[in-house]
């Protein structure tokens, strides 16, 4: 402590005031001067002391954070105490836990990423692997025509499948990176039906299925036109996918003074108790999933939902179908 160039500077300006001061006195009295002294060298010592004390408790809190940077988050350095130094030990220890709370979020940040990372490996690798195979068979003089024409169109499907998927997982990304601007129009649930219904009428239509829609035409909330149209799509796949042959399809939507709702309901499989929480969930696939399915598109209807203020619920009954409700919230002034 003494070796500290405040303190030299402290016990400098107090040695040469206590000198003054008694050579002062000394002129008035001997006892006096020594009083002075006396007084000077006890006030000295007590800053003395209490400013070694001080040092000490910041050497306390230059070790605690010491420790902190190296990655112990587990220390408690609050006294309790009043003052401008318990003040301070409060303060460092929020941070302390703001960090602590941060690195928490990076870790799971981590693990998520790698967890998608795989998942997308474990979906390009597929379609890669299986037109490697159909690749080196079209290489074959001797492969008959038919065959040929066969794997060309494999191959095809496959490509339209990874661009599909990539696609929607920039998508996703940029969902998540909240770097997508969506936009606040007056949007007429009637209109936004009959254009989320255009890419699934000719699947629908393949598989002899009926679509009916219930709502009145004034139905209408704020939000962004072509990503909820987006959302609507991926769930209306679902339901085609998960229907059978000749099944049929129901959407009805209505208005009240909280939210517009959105309902769309099939009398397909259904899907499993077990797999309801997780629906939602990026690449997850069901018991009752298609054989080509990634397990993405509920995910980013979710997400685009959530987005605009708005939630998604689904109930199922197993062999009677499936019902998607989505609630869109207005905003309160």
């Amino acid at each position: 402590m003494l070796r500290n160039r405040e303190i030299q500077i402290l016990l400098a300006v107090m040695g040469s005031i206590g000198i003054t001061a008694a050579a002062a006195a000394a002129f008035f009295s001997s006892v006096a001067a020594i009083f002075v002294f006396v007084v000077s060298m006890l006030f000295g010592g007590s800053i003395l002391v209490f400013t070694g004390w001080r040092y000490r408790e910041l050497e306390k809190l230059s070790a605690y954070l010491r420790q902190v940077s190296s990655g112990n988050y587990s220390l408690d350095v609050r006294d309790n105490q009043e003052g401008e130094l318990s003040i301070l030990k409060n303060d460092i220890y929020k941070m302390t836990l703001m960090l602590s709370e941060q690195r928490s979020l990076l870790q799971r940040d981590k693990m998520k990423l790698t967890d998608a990372i795989s998942d997308i490996s474990h979906q390009l690798k597929t379609p890669l692997t299986s037109m490697t195979v159909m690749a080196d068979l079209l290489s074959s003089p001797d492969l008959p025509p038919a065959k040929r024409s066969e794997f060309t169109h494999n191959i095809r499907i496959q490509l339209e499948r990874i661009d599909w998927l990539v696609s929607s997982l920039l998508k996703l990304s940029k969902i998540d990176a909240q770097t997508i601007q969506f936009k606040q129009d007056q949007i007429s649930v009637k209109r936004l039906i009959q254009k989320a219904l255009e890419p699934v009428l000719i699947p629908m239509d393949i598989k002899e299925q009926t679509v009916s829609i219930q709502g009145d035409d004034h139905v209408s909330f704020v939000g962004d036109f072509n990503w909820t149209a987006e959302a609507i799509i991926n769930i209306l796949k679902n339901a085609v996918e998960h229907t059978d042959q000749g099944g049929s399809i129901n959407i009805s939507f209505s208005e009240n003074a909280l939210f517009t709702e959105i309902v769309i309901t099939d009398n397909g499989k259904g899907i499993p108790k077990e797999d309801l929480p997780y629906i939602f969930k990026r690449f997850y696939r069901g018991k009752n999933a298609g054989e080509g399915s990634i397990g993405i598109g509920l995910a980013m209807a979710h997400s685009i939902i959530a987005s605009q203020n708005g939630v998604i619920d689904v109930t199922s009954d197993s062999q009677q179908g499936t019902e998607f409700r989505i609630k869109l919230y207005k905003q309160v002034i």
